[in-house]
């Protein structure tokens, strides 16, 4: 089996209901990030070990589970409250790359977004978007539709700010 930081296998998570906006972070650095909010820690540990996924939690519970102790599945448990803490906890434990497939997800429902024409998304956008942008995503799943507007200007300058102070703390 290959390791959790083998470069080729993509790393996947479940978050657990007590981390769930660093959910939403991983997403929007193109990560895999399953969220539930009520689950229990069965199920959880169970769909982990069946699907390949790391978890990440701030449950004790969790890590002292036999899947967990014995070595056969990875969890994180989170030390903070907050989220970009937990994000920065998770990308150094794990190595993760910040800015290899950003904004390739969509941050509700996690699907891959896919490519959309500005004819296609005529009618699911505002007028002024319509008439200001020319690059658009859509989810597959739930119909929402990205573009490049301040909302994400803002998100991308905060993951760059991100990725620069993590990488000042491997030196």
């Amino acid at each position: 089996m290959p390791s959790i930081t083998d470069r080729a296998v993509e790393i996947r998570f479940l978050v657990d209901s007590n981390a769930g906006k660093l959910a939403r972070w991983l997403r929007m650095m193109g990560y895999d990030a399953l969220f539930f909010n009520n689950i229990d820690d069965s199920v959880l540990v169970d769909m982990a070990f069946k699907e390949g996924r790391v978890i990440l939690t701030k449950d004790t519970q969790i890590v002292r589970r036999r899947l967990v102790t014995n070595g056969q599945l990875k969890v994180i448990l989170t030390q903070s409250d907050d989220p970009k803490e937990q994000l920065r906890q998770v990308v150094k434990e794990l190595k993760l790359d910040c800015r290899l497939k950003q904004f390739t997800r969509c941050l509700e429902c996690n699907q891959t977004l896919v490519p959309r024409s500005r004819e296609e998304v005529k009618e699911l956008v505002p007028p002024y978007v319509f008439r200001t942008h020319v690059q658009y995503m859509q989810c597959p799943a739930c119909l929402r539709v990205y573009w490049r507007g301040t909302h994400w200007q803002r998100m991308k300058k905060e993951l760059e700010a991100f990725a620069r102070d993590y990488a000042g703390e491997q030196k």
